[in-house]
């Protein structure tokens, strides 16, 4: 794997200060840096979205339209449970007992995905090299959707404009089905570990014992139980999966491929000497944090700078640090990207995605 040597010279004070302060904040007001009864509550609202709707398919006659609106509000809790339940617990800040944490970051598992492949590609790699070409695995999509500039064009990328949104709804089916089974071997072989000493016949025996009791639940089951046929059976599991991969693929992209916000190279940030807290600043943007529906349901997600300069403390903390956060980086002079509205943010996001569709002139 590439290298990418972040400098510990130059605006490496911000980051002092900064942890400085936000250390101060959780010592002034008494505080946990992990979650609370909010989180908590959070918790038991997302599983419930998510598994009211399955068992009330299971054991309650219902039309099939009905029957499709379950698997909308499964999709919304899936998506919910991923944002706020699994995301803080495989940081280690959904609560103060490792074990917590562990057994509510296996929630991934009902999810289609994988604890290891996930603290891997999202703890390790993305949270390190956030937003560096080669490096930041969440910013590949195979050359599907064109997102930096540096990879190669290919003429469908006019039309990703259009085609992009309907492909991010793919995300946790691909987990379901290939991504998992592609990622181990590869990260296995590599040696990554996104924490403590790694295990590779452990992984394996998780991986396919997860998916053997996912594919239980999520197929087996319905068919055995519920009066439809495959199909029918087939369009409300894709359904699940589109709203649940939708959501989270866009929340993504809303933070990390903008206007404000692109990819960069490896040589870029040698040249720049960035330090580490700086470039989470430079490739996150924050996006609605005023609207607390939308921070609410999204885990604080729209607080992306706030989480990828503070991984390992909880969401529920989010806007209050983000007004320490902001302030520093003006102090140092330093980006704080944000948009006010979810609309905004979507408006930078689709503006990239043409600004990257074009061919590139030669020159």
């Amino acid at each position: 794997m590439q290298q990418v040597n972040f400098t510990k010279d130059k605006n490496n004070l911000f980051f002092k200060t900064l942890n400085q302060r936000v250390n101060n904040y959780f010592r002034d007001n008494n505080l946990k840096r992990t979650g609370n009864w909010v989180l908590y509550s959070k918790a038991f609202l997302m599983f419930a979205l998510l598994f009211v709707p399955y068992f009330l398919l299971l054991i309650v006659p219902m039309s099939n339209p009905l029957r499709l609106l379950m698997c909308v509000l499964m999709g919304l809790g899936m998506a919910g449970v991923g944002m706020n339940v699994m995301h803080d617990s495989n940081h280690g800040s959904f609560s103060s007992k490792w074990w917590v944490n562990q057994l509510l970051g296996n929630s991934i598992y009902i999810l289609a995905g994988n604890v290891y492949n996930w603290k891997v590609q999202h703890n390790l790699l993305h949270h390190t090299y956030t937003n560096i070409e080669g490096l930041d695995e969440d910013i590949d999509i195979h050359g599907v959707i064109r997102l930096s500039r540096y990879e190669k064009w290919k003429p469908m990328h006019k039309y990703q404009k259009i085609y992009a949104f309907f492909l991010y709804g793919l995300l946790t089916i691909q987990w379901a089905l290939v991504v998992d089974f592609r990622q181990t071997p590869r990260y296995l072989s590599k040696g990554l570990s996104g924490e403590g000493e790694l295990n590779p016949k452990k992984e394996w025996t998780l991986l396919i014992l997860t998916k053997i009791v996912y594919y239980l639940f999520w197929v087996v089951l319905p068919l055995l139980v519920l009066p439809v046929t495959w199909y029918q059976w087939l369009l409300g599991f894709f359904v699940m999966h589109y709203v649940a991969g939708f959501i989270l693929s866009t929340v993504f992209q809303l933070a990390h491929i903008t206007d404000a916000v692109q990819v960069v190279m490896p040589q870029e940030l040698d040249k720049e000497k960035r330090t580490w807290a700086a470039h989470q600043l430079s490739e996150t943007a924050n996006f609605a944090t005023q609207n607390k529906w939308v921070s609410f349901f999204l885990g604080g997600l729209n607080f992306q700078i706030e989480h990828h300069i503070f991984p390992n403390i909880s969401h529920v903390h989010y806007r209050d640090l983000a007004k320490i956060v902001k302030k520093t980086a003006k102090e140092f002079q330093l980006p704080y990207h944000e948009y006010e509205t979810l609309v905004q943010a979507f408006k930078a996001h689709v503006n990239q995605l043409i600004i990257l569709g074009k061919k590139p002139q030669l020159g």
